[in-house]
């Protein structure tokens, strides 16, 4: 765990609970991220194993997010846990 003594007067500490997560890597304009999550939750969710698990969900937009760019490049990070069988 990182030491939280850093962080600005107005922000609020956050520590993300451990977990399997399913990583869908997104390259095209951002405005089309729809898609991408239609694609993930109704076509691999389904048939992957996995259930969505009760964590955030969350992006990374790193270096070569490019915003309203169809170069654009993030990552979607989807919290998920074994399916019972």
């Amino acid at each position: 765990m990182s030491s939280f003594e850093n962080i600005p007067a107005d922000f609020e500490p956050f520590v993300l609970s451990e977990g399997k997560y399913a990583v869908f890597e997104y390259k095209g304009n951002p405005n089309g991220g729809g898609e991408a999550f239609q694609y993930i939750f109704q076509e691999w969710l389904p048939n992957s194993g996995f259930l969505v698990d009760d964590r955030p969900h969350f992006e990374i937009l790193g270096t070569e997010y490019k915003n309203n760019s169809d170069e654009s490049e993030e990552e979607i990070w989807i919290p998920v846990k074994l399916r019972d069988l």
